[in-house]
């Protein structure tokens, strides 16, 4: 039920969202030209590794320049991409991983092979055993202010509550706090 919820969802909002997903390949096309589309290698579930999608929100080559992750000052984010990052819309390529089958709706932010090292096996495993997500519980709730402990609570209280009905929940509070309510 889940994996047909994720593959009609993600159909129906890539062809309504289409018009927006556009609008913003053009601007970061014209800010700081090709390509628009930035690929990640991920991990997925049962550790898969994965290629995943977002618009491009920094300057060319930026993981080159710095580290995997980033800070809200970061010098690689272009101004395009603070806009694009700031509404969520720089995740909206990730509709592609659903309908491959790669992500889910909702499930564990997907982690770089390089984040492995901040899990105990556990948790690991624990984590791998549900396909990552567009959104997930961490995000939903605390959206980027979550601490790293947080973030892995959250992630493996969701492993271990998985349902449709979270997911609703999940994606109606995400939509809430990137909406600007916030409210759950």
């Amino acid at each position: 039920m889940k994996r047909l919820l994720d593959m009609l969802v993600a159909a129906l909002a890539l062809v309504l969202l289409s018009p927006l997903m556009l609008g913003a390949a053009l601007a970061i096309a014209a800010e700081s030209g090709l390509p628009v589309l930035f690929r990640q290698q991920r991990v997925g579930r049962g550790g898969q590794l994965f290629g995943m999608y977002k618009f491009r929100s920094m300057v060319k080559d930026a993981a080159a320049i710095g580290p995997y992750s980033t800070s809200a000052n970061d010098p690689r984010i272009t101004r395009v991409g603070r806009f694009v990052r700031r509404t969520s819309i720089d995740e909206l390529p990730q509709l592609l991983n659903v309908l491959r089958g790669d992500m889910s709706l909702v499930g564990p932010r997907p982690d770089v092979q390089a984040q492995r090292s901040l899990y105990s096996d556990a948790d690991w495993a624990q984590r791998c055993s549900v396909r990552p997500g567009i959104t997930g519980l961490a995000q939903a709730l605390l959206r980027s202010e979550a601490t790293p402990q947080q973030r892995l609570d959250l992630d493996l209280q969701y492993t271990r509550e998985v349902s449709v009905w979270l997911d609703l929940k999940i994606i109606w509070w995400t939509l809430a706090r990137i909406s600007g309510n916030g409210s759950n």
